[in-house]
């Protein structure tokens, strides 16, 4: 577990699922994970909220999931979205990533069943207790509706194999106070860009990102500065990258994200129901920032 926390760190990528004609568009996802390794992202996270996981069939997000793992080859670590509002069903796709040769999973609460504390706690340890894999817990409040308390993740820190967070609360009084509770140890990541360089003063190890599927290297060049303590650099970096981090946001993720990756040729636009492609308004907002942050 050790060797894996430590590789666990810097720009992380939430990868996009490219889509095409209603199916997973597999050549041009080898294709992007294959960018995303040469332009500096240090791991990689398919099938999560902003893979559309929701919208994909068991099937797809196995396949998907594989794909990765067989086209990284071991060159930076995958963390794959393996979480679920079912105990079971997370167990099996957990299952699923360690079969495949993922790195670690991650592992959302359990949004629309509206666990207690002691629901989540008792849901995240079956998950360790069946499946000998690392497993960031995924804290998000404001898609899941339920939060992970920093009394809980005390407890799930001492978990064997559950070794750190991805945090999209983007509540900056989180990460000293988990940091006390959790020890040094415990892998700290943020999931939310636009408050990354807060989490990351406080002791945080990277991003989960959104933004750095479509502006992977001036993330990782955010995040080398983190690391080297080099602040000044990375608020250079922030503030060229807000505007970008806001209008990935204007309309439900990942529409905007996926259209700004479509002006880069790197997939289509195509999202699947309920989400809707981003509106012309959100598309000009999107070409203003990407330009802004000089990708186009």
């Amino acid at each position: 577990m050790s060797a894996v926390r430590e590789r666990i760190r810097g720009s992380i990528p939430a990868l996009i699922t490219p889509m095409k004609d209603g199916r997973v568009d597999e050549a041009a996802f080898r294709h992007l994970v294959e960018w995303q390794i040469a332009q500096g992202s240090q791991g990689l996270v398919p099938c999560g909220t902003t893979g559309e996981s929701p919208t994909l069939s068991h099937e797809e997000h196995r396949r998907v999931v594989a794909i990765c793992v067989e086209q990284a080859k071991g060159r930076v670590p995958v963390i794959a979205g393996a979480g679920s509002n079912s105990t079971a069903e997370a167990i099996s796709l957990t299952r699923h990533a360690k079969e495949v040769g993922a790195d670690a999973v991650l592992s959302v609460t359990g949004y629309y069943n509206k666990p207690s504390q002691e629901g989540l706690y008792r849901h995240y340890a079956a998950i360790a207790d069946a499946v000998d894999i690392p497993i960031l817990v995924y804290n998000i409040p404001g898609r899941a509706i339920v939060e992970i308390s920093v009394e809980t993740m005390g407890r799930l820190s001492k978990l064997p194999n559950v070794i750190g967070v991805k945090d999209a609360t983007a509540n900056l009084a989180r990460p000293i106070r988990e940091r006390i509770a959790c020890g040094h140890d415990w892998r700290m990541l943020s999931g939310e860009d636009s408050t990354t360089l807060g989490y990351m003063v406080q002791g945080g190890h990277g991003c989960i990102s959104v933004t750095a599927n479509v502006a992977p290297k001036l993330c990782a060049d955010f995040q080398d500065a983190c690391a080297q303590g080099a602040y000044d650099t990375a608020l250079k970096l922030q503030e060229r990258l807000m505007p970008l981090h806001d209008a990935l946001f204007v309309e439900p993720s990942p529409a905007p994200v996926k259209f700004a990756g479509s002006l880069l040729g790197l997939c289509t636009d195509e999202v699947r129901l309920p989400l809707v492609p981003a509106s012309d308004a959100a598309r000009e907002k999107v070409k203003a920032a990407m330009a802004g942050a000089g990708l186009l």
